[in-house]
């Protein structure tokens, strides 16, 4: 029906002798300067993190606001307030007028429009509404986890026009938006804030906005799975000071059991992080541990060549020293590596 009445109204239109200004309508709304568009998003979800391939996929609710003053109408002679185009046939077959299309410009793969809505007011400001899934990559900085913290930011670009046709700028946040981020639930991730930027001091020849979404890792599941149970590993090996200097046998199986262990680790760890080059904090804890436990082994070598020849006193000394400074040793690395890794 309303197809129909639209058909009728394009038709009476015409045999009345006006034409149809639909030329006009395909270009940006004359101004004295580029037309401005006003951005603002609402998180729906984040579906996934993948920290391997620095890509994230989100869903939500994209709107954009600008003025067309040749979309302005008398809502008396119109019959209604406000026109409201609803779904993606009205959008693009039947609303008349020019609007900025926006195109992810990170965009690792999908981009999915779920619907559109487009609101007309009597003095030609424009509500355009539309839901989206997009896939962005984006750069990731791992060297602190399990402790980082990761800056997902999603560009916008409006599609065929530069910065002296379109301008965008992000709208405030609305309080949906801000409601959504204690309701967002990611494996691992903890979802700590929401922000929005444009590029107005780059220099760069087109207009684009920045959605930036900050997230905490979950630091329990890598702590409670690798973290503790080897430093609790990594001291028991140390157990081989308090044994006897003759049993140089039962000292090296104790300390190749924890190199053992932490080798098992290693592999399991490189199962759970992301395949990558430089040293995070976890894989420079895992290398301290594994080789501490290594110096284990030497020092049982040392005490039993001692003991061996007959200088039981300076093994006892060693075994004493150790008693400390494999501790003490342990401590400062660590501290080391949260301080500069």
């Amino acid at each position: 029906m309303f197809i129909l009445s639209t058909l009728c109204a394009s038709l009476t239109w015409a045999m009345e002798g006006e034409p149809l200004p639909l030329e006009p309508m395909l270009t940006p709304p004359p101004a004295d300067g580029p037309v401005v568009v006003r951005v603002g998003f609402d998180l729906q979800d984040v579906h996934a993190i993948d920290e391997e391939s620095e890509t994230f996929c989100i869903s939500g609710m994209l709107t954009l606001r600008w003025k067309d003053s040749r979309l302005a109408f008398d809502p008396e002679k119109a019959g209604c307030a406000e026109k409201i185009y609803n779904g993606t046939f009205q959008f693009n077959k039947v609303s008349p007028s020019w609007f900025p299309q926006l195109m992810p410009i990170n965009t690792a793969g999908t981009y999915t429009s779920h619907g559109v809505l487009l609101r007309v007011a009597p003095d030609g400001s424009c509500q355009q509404t539309e839901m989206i899934t997009v896939d962005a990559r984006t750069l990731f900085d791992l060297r602190k986890i399990p402790f980082d913290t990761q800056q997902l930011q999603l560009h916008f670009g409006v599609l065929g026009f530069d910065r002296d046709e379109v301008v965008l700028k992000p709208s405030e946040m609305s309080g949906y938006q801000t409601d959504q981020l204690l309701r967002v639930s990611v494996p691992q991730w903890k979802l700590a804030g929401i922000g929005m930027s444009d590029n107005r001091e780059s220099g760069d020849g087109f207009s684009s906005v920045t959605m930036s979404f900050m997230v905490h890792r979950k630091s329990l599941f890598i702590i409670r799975l690798v973290v503790l149970p080897l430093m609790v590993i990594c001291m028991l090996s140390w157990s081989v000071f308090w044994m006897e200097h003759s049993s140089l046998g039962n000292r090296m199986s104790a300390s190749f059991v924890g190199i053992l262990t932490a080798v098992a680790y290693q592999t399991k760890v490189g199962d759970l992080l992301p395949q990558i080059a430089y040293v995070t904090r976890i894989h420079a804890f895992l290398a301290a541990s594994f080789f501490l436990m290594c110096a284990t082994a030497l020092v049982n070598l040392v005490v039993g060549t001692f003991d061996r020849q007959g200088r039981q006193a300076l093994a006892r000394r060693i075994d004493h020293g150790c008693r400390w400074a494999f501790p003490l040793l342990y401590g400062v690395v660590l501290l080391l590596i949260v301080i500069f890794v």
